[in-house]
């Protein structure tokens, strides 16, 4: 079996991407591997921010490793939170603070067109590789829902009436920014191991 550290030690992310491996992989999360490091997100970019949980996670343990980073980017906000989602409402912000914020900053606005990204960096025998996804849909005006995390009660992707917070993983696998990157990254470590 193939096992791979994930640079995260978000249950959520780590749960959403196990729901898609293949049986011959598994993933290990920073707490599973030993490593009890908190990673800086410092940079401007998901591509920046990934890559740098990646590299340091590769520096310490020589492995091959990926990290992801995820955003919301809302339309009439000029992309915010993007880049700082988990840190929109500040450093210690709860997903319940981030939430009311950007619906503070959405209540006159009757364009509620968003979408999240996620970026995924492995590193593959020193090689950096990047996995896009991406999910279209719109902030509703109050939460609904008990699932999932971040800004999940609040977005509806398009082609549903649920929000992810609705949803089951299963149905959420269906959009998911996540699940399309993930679908790329485990295609690319098939080609590279095989099947078996």
């Amino acid at each position: 079996m193939q096992k791979i550290i994930f640079a995260t030690n978000n249950e959520y992310k780590v749960k959403e991407l196990r729901s898609v491996l293949p049986e011959q992989m598994q993933i290990l999360s920073l707490k599973e591997a030993g490593i009890l490091k908190d990673i800086p997100e410092p940079y401007e970019t998901l591509e920046e921010n990934a890559r740098e949980k990646a590299d340091v996670i590769h520096a310490m343990t020589g492995e091959n490793c990926f990290s992801e980073d995820t955003g919301l980017i809302v339309d009439a906000l000029a992309g915010a939170p993007g880049v700082k989602s988990a840190r929109y409402a500040g450093e210690q912000a709860t997903n319940k603070e981030n939430i009311q914020l950007l619906l503070n900053n959405l209540e006159n606005n009757e364009n509620r067109t968003a979408y999240f990204q996620t970026i995924i960096c492995l590193i593959q025998d020193g090689a950096h590789v990047y996995f896009e996804g991406k999910c279209k849909g719109s902030i509703i005006k109050e939460e609904r829902g008990e699932k999932g995390f971040g800004y999940d009660a609040v977005f509806v992707p398009e082609g549903s009436e649920k929000t992810f917070a609705e949803m089951d993983l299963e149905e959420k696998n269906k959009y998911s920014h996540r699940k399309k990157a993930s679908t790329k990254l485990i295609a690319f470590l098939n080609d590279q191991y095989g099947q078996d």
